[in-house]
């Protein structure tokens, strides 16, 4: 089923988006850290964060940023459309994890209800992005015994789960995962964890060094 929410300008989505981002990647939302995901100043993020103050978006609880109910519901709904976007573009449209990611930002914005229900019609009711992160509205399950990729052994064999959106912003990481098989369904065999925290696994008989940032984060099963 779509959401609906009255219609906001652009801008409150995409603030209310990364705030429903950053909080599902457990990240403390202030507003340094929207200034970061966003690449806007300071004043302008404190500006906005007012403005949505006011159109009952958000909240804050002490520095943090929190979504009211009309907050979340519009950032599911930009989120979700987000993720239909992307699976649509990957799945039917062939394009890059990267290419995909951007234009989906674009998209975001201007699907209207049938065309998510046209979506969710021509894919088959997905229930994650193709970097496994899930669509909200739908009946994803977190998978049982998930931990991120640090936390394996040498020799332990796994399954990639989800890249989460953190990775995403990161220059370079979404084309480097994709290149590499490190995908959503993938399996993989940790060969080596070094000391500054690269984990070496092997992937379809190629050996990928993933950094510590990456392999805190990058979430699979055993």
């Amino acid at each position: 089923m779509a959401y609906e929410s009255p219609e906001y300008h652009p801008a409150f989505e995409e603030y209310c988006e990364t705030i429903f981002e950053l909080e599902e990647d457990d990240i403390d939302v202030i507003q340094a850290r929207i200034v970061e995901r966003l690449q806007v100043s300071r004043p302008a993020v404190s500006e906005m964060i007012k403005k949505m103050g006011e159109a009952n978006l958000v909240y804050f609880h002490g520095t943090q940023i929190h979504l009211t109910d009309d907050g979340k519901l519009l950032a599911n709904q930009v989120v979700r459309r987000h993720r239909l976007a992307e699976r649509f573009l990957t799945d039917v449209l062939g394009l890059s994890w990267a290419e995909a990611h951007h234009e989906a930002g674009r998209w975001e914005h201007v699907i209207s209800p049938s065309v998510e229900a046209a979506f969710l019609r021509v894919l088959d009711d997905p229930t994650t992005c193709p970097h496994g992160n899930p669509i909200p509205g739908t009946n994803y399950q977190v998978p049982e015994g998930a931990s991120v990729l640090s936390d394996l052994d040498a020799g332990k064999n796994f399954v990639v789960e989800r890249i989460p959106e953190e990775l995403e912003f990161e220059p370079g990481l979404l084309e480097f995962l994709e290149e590499s098989n490190l995908i959503p369904g993938e399996n993989g065999t940790v060969t080596a964890v070094s000391p500054d925290g690269t984990t070496t696994v092997e992937v379809k008989g190629t050996m990928i060094g993933v950094g510590a940032f990456a392999s805190q984060r990058i979430l699979v099963t055993t």
